[in-house]
This record gives C-alpha cells, structure tokens and sequence, in this order.
C-alpha cells in the first residue's frame, strides 16, 4: 500500500449555476444527485462528484459529458497514480462528516478534501477491484435501462387507453380514431367514450390515508430486529428506492395501524417532490412516515398499477401539486388524491383487457428491482473487504 494526501490524486473544481443554460441531453448534478438536462458541459470524462454543500455523504461518480451547480465539486483523477473507479468506492467508505466546516447547512472546503489521507495498493489491483465492482454496477444499470422503458411501455399503453381513449373497440380497432361515439362530460369538461362514467379515486380504492405523522426516531432500530420505514426520500422517479431505508421495532409498527403497509399499495409523496408516487411491491410488512396512502380494494378491477398510472399521468400530477399548501413547502394532503377524477368504462372487460398487458410489465420491472437490491446487497458486501485486504486480487 502507498499513502498519499487526497490532493495528490485528484484536482477539484467548482461546479457552476446553470441556469442560463437551455435544456438539453447533458446531465447536471447537485450535491442531492440528478437534477435535470441542460445543453451544454463543464466536463467529460471520469470524474468523482465531491459535495460542497448540502447532502456530503452523497458521493457521485460520472464518466460522460456533464455539469455540476456550485453545490458539489467535480474532479479530475490523475490516472497515472489512482483508478478514478477505484478512488470513487475508496471515498465512498470514508465517513467524512467530521470534516464539516458549515454551522448551519454542511460544508466542505477544497483543504478539507485534499487533506484527506488515501492508502492505494498497486494501479493493476486497483484496476481489477473497480473491474469487479463495475461489472456489478454494470447489472444494475442494464435492469434499470430495462425498466425505464418496461416503464414507459405501460405509460403508453395507458395512455391508449384512458387518455386519448384508443382503446381497442369489438372490432380490434382504436377506438376513438376510428370514430367511436364520444359524449361530453360536465364533470370533467371534456368528451369522454360512450358508456363510460367518471369516478373519484377513493371510489375505485379501499382507503386513502396517511401514514404516520410526527417523531419515529425512538424507535429506530438495527435491519435484523425492525420493519423497514418507508419515507418521502424512498420515493423516486425509478420507483422505490428500497436501498436506504431505517427500521423501526415491533412496537411501533404494531400499534400504527394505519401506516402498515401490504403489497400493492401506493404511497405519494406528500411534500418535496410532492404528488410524485411509488408501488410498495414487497411481500414482508412495512410501514410508512408522512407518505399518502392508497390501499386498493382486493379482488377488484381496479389494480394497484392501473391506479399508480393514474396518479402518474401528467395532468392528475400537475392537479395534485396544485391542491398543495404549506407555509414551507407544499403538502399534499388526502382529500387532493382521493378526489381525483377519472373515466372509467361501465364495461369492466375493458378494464380486465388493459390489466392484462401492464400487470405483468410491473411484475418484471419488480423482479428486476428485487434482483438490483440483492446485487447492491452483494456489492456493498464486499466492497470493504476488497478496499481493507480482506479479499485479495492476484497482481
């Protein structure tokens, strides 16, 4: 092993705003990760992402053309000394919050990370350690590609179907394209099918409520003796994030009924990314922390993936995040997804037919999702014993 000073390996520099920008392909970063696309860069190439401000845990590593906004730094690796894949999992491990040089929100200076001390065994072992562990993050990117387009393919499907009504008619035809009768409907201004009608989504679901409210951290407890919380941060665009939970004991969740979840619930976020919504897939119990609920009805037409894209179209949304208040930030309460307003058809085969092509589009996307838990699992098992000596590459 050779020790070195974290400035000895890398240069940073400052992330910029981007908000004079125009939309583009090209990612930017902030300290809490992804934020949007923009058309022009700061960099390409293989750069650790080092959080000025913010979220410093949240370590990123890129290897594309990208910008980053002056709440995180990038980097340029000298590879003639350090792997940057390599480097990037070496970081990761460090528990650097000691390092904190803000009073109010954390912050890291360049000193603070260039002084940072760094032990690197040979640049071949490197190599073969980021090898090993790329190819693992390689899995989980291909399931995540897949998903996001087994995503966008129900998205469409639904949309067919109960957006632009082109659902197919008795005759195997779209049916509005082709001329079926459309009716106007006071309620939602605007023509929907003949034979349809509209309905509330508390109408077509069991229950729409919220987890719980209030202080939980009492009753945090270790993986092996709780059941995982569910929050606000678990929710993303990708679905549920099922890799940074906490744990709360029996106790608690044994007396927070409301909260318990079951599959095929739907959770929304209630403030933040407020409206954006996630399935709770998992068979093992749950509960949840300021999340809406919508608990489906058993044996019912309604399936939880048809109602997660309804909550998930577009305009419904945009309807949540309107009804939104707060003196911070916006809130979403139940009454704002419990009286969202859909049409549905009086002839539920229309609605059996549609469940038959997503149903099994979700269950694959969340055996892919269950397979990318048990490979991070896997991944985080061994990266510190690839980083300390435990386990041994050949040179």
């Amino acid at each position: 092993m050779t020790e070195y000073k974290l400035e000895e390996l890398l240069k940073i520099k400052n992330g910029r705003d981007y908000k004079h920008l125009n939309q583009g392909n090209i990612p930017v970063y902030g300290s809490g990760g992804l934020m949007r696309y923009v058309d022009e860069s700061l960099y390409e190439g293989k750069s650790i992402l080092l959080p000025r401000k913010g979220t410093l845990s949240n370590i990123q590593y890129v290897n594309e053309l990208f910008w980053t906004v002056d709440t995180i730094y990038y980097s340029i690796v000298d590879e003639s000394k350090a792997d940057p894949y390599y480097l990037y999992n070496y970081i990761k491990l460090l528990d650097l919050s000691h390092l904190n040089t803000g009073t109010g929100v954390p912050s890291m200076t360049f000193g603070a990370y260039y002084d940072v001390p760094i032990k690197l065994p040979s640049l071949n072992i490197q190599k073969q350690i980021a090898k090993v562990l790329s190819d693992l993050d390689a899995k989980i990117e291909i399931n995540n590609k897949i998903n996001q387009e087994l995503e966008a393919m129900a998205k469409t499907l639904y949309d067919y179907w109960f957006v632009q009504f082109d659902f197919p008619d008795k005759n195997g035809k779209s049916y509005k394209s082709s001329g079926g009768k459309m009716v106007f409907n006071e309620e939602l201004k605007r023509e929907i099918p003949e034979g349809w009608e509209v309905k509330t989504i508390d109408k077509m679901a069991n229950r729409v409520c919220v987890g719980f409210v209030g202080k939980c951290q009492p009753y945090f407890c270790s993986q092996t003796e709780g059941i995982p919380l569910i929050r606000t941060g678990n929710l993303s665009l990708a679905g549920l994030d099922m890799n940074n939970l906490v744990y709360v004991n029996n106790e608690f969740h044994n007396k927070n009924l409301k909260s318990q979840l079951r599959s095929g619930d739907i959770l929304v976020a209630r403030h933040g990314d407020s409206g954006l919504s996630s399935i709770y897939y998992k068979k093992e119990p749950a509960n949840c922390l300021n999340v809406v609920v919508v608990k489906p009805e058993d044996n019912t037409v309604y399936s939880s993936e048809f109602l997660y894209q309804t909550l998930n179209t577009k305009h419904i949304v945009k309807q949540i995040k309107s009804t939104s208040g707060g003196s911070v930030q916006g809130v979403v309460n139940t009454k704002s997804i419990a009286d969202v307003k859909l049409a549905v058809p009086l002839n539920k085969n229309i609605q059996r037919a549609l469940d038959k092509s997503i149903i099994p589009i979700y269950k694959r996307i969340h055996n892919n999702k269950d397979e990318n838990q048990k490979l991070s699992e896997l991944r985080d098992w061994l990266l510190p014993m690839l980083m300390n000596g435990q386990v041994t590459m050949q040179e």
